[in-house]
């Protein structure tokens, strides 16, 4: 039987053991929680770096397309603009995303060795996908057009104006108005034509007038190139030239080409417009006429008419 000695002493045995062991647990449990503090504490930083960074280069990439000082145009353009920010923006978080496993204990040489197989498998399953990219680094590298031109291609039946170049493909809207998607890696083998990055617009038209009027050719020709050279629309710095180009069956034909100052596709015809009836006066003025397709029959023994003999003026 145990005595009141032994059982005092069993209990105060018992009593240290439980005092240990809540010592141990409650140690325990406050380094748990301060290494778990530590290690949110790491990855909140990084998320807000992160988020800073995102930040920045987004406000960034809408002030290099900003006009400058001077009023000059930036020399970055929005299609540009964007495909960097999106670049930098997708670094950012992949690299958020390897600290947030580092933090974590997690080893991130695997995962980089696990990405460098799984690319070289995602290029050969994705080749159409990176050509297309590789397309979109050469538009923005080359700039053949920016959104905003108006482009044509000979080769395919490619017009319109140019509203966003993406990674995969351009959208174009054509003069009907309808979206028009190229893949970017078709401009690698496309030839494309930019009107919007013309000089000037040309004027090459053909005239014909009656035999008839032979007398007065040279001067309606002289007419038209005084009036050409002192139009304010005509750039007088470029070709131009007024002459006699060829007889045909029922004309004599003059040609006119040259170059207006403008290449707005609506001012352009305006002044063609006026050009044109500035001819027609002119011609009309020196009592002559156009001709159209004509014939004249001469019956047998009929004397043919004369024709006037050219003037020496």
């Amino acid at each position: 039987m145990l005595t009141k000695q032994t059982l005092a002493a069993l209990a105060e045995t018992d009593l240290i053991i439980n005092e240990t062991l809540r010592d141990l647990l409650a140690h325990e449990g406050t380094d748990s929680i301060f290494e778990r503090v530590g290690t949110l504490r790491s990855v909140a930083l990084v998320v807000l770096v992160a988020w800073f960074t995102n930040r920045f280069i987004k406000e960034f990439q809408d002030v290099v397309v900003l006009p400058r000082r001077d009023g000059t145009d930036s020399r970055w353009d929005s299609a540009t603009s964007s495909a960097v920010g999106r670049v930098l923006r997708a670094s950012v978080i992949i690299t958020t995303g390897l600290l947030i496993l580092q933090a974590y204990g997690l080893p991130i040489e695997g995962v980089l060795a696990f990405g460098g197989i799984g690319g070289i498998a995602i290029g050969f399953a994705a080749k159409d996908l990176l050509a297309n990219f590789f397309g979109t680094l050469m538009l923005l590298i080359d700039k053949p057009f920016v959104v905003g031109d108006w482009i044509r291609s000979p080769d395919r039946e490619i017009e319109g104006t140019v509203e966003d170049v993406g990674w995969r493909t351009t959208r174009i809207r054509t003069f009907d108005r309808r979206p028009l998607y190229v893949p970017n890696s078709n401009f690698a083998s496309l030839t494309v034509e930019n009107p919007e990055r013309m000089e000037n617009r040309r004027i090459y038209e053909t005239f014909r007038v009656r035999y008839e009027d032979m007398p007065n050719v040279k001067k309606i020709i002289d007419d038209v190139r005084e009036m050409l050279r002192n139009h304010a629309a005509i750039d007088t710095t470029r070709t131009l030239m007024v002459n006699l180009d060829t007889y045909t069956e029922f004309s004599v034909n003059f040609f006119v080409y040259t170059f207006t100052k403008t290449t707005d596709w609506t001012e352009f015809h305006e002044i063609k417009e006026e050009i044109l009836l500035k001819i027609s006066d002119l011609v009309r003025k020196n009592g002559a006429d156009f001709a159209f397709p004509t014939q004249t029959l001469y019956l047998e023994n009929e004397i043919p008419p004369r024709i006037p003999e050219l003037s020496t003026a």
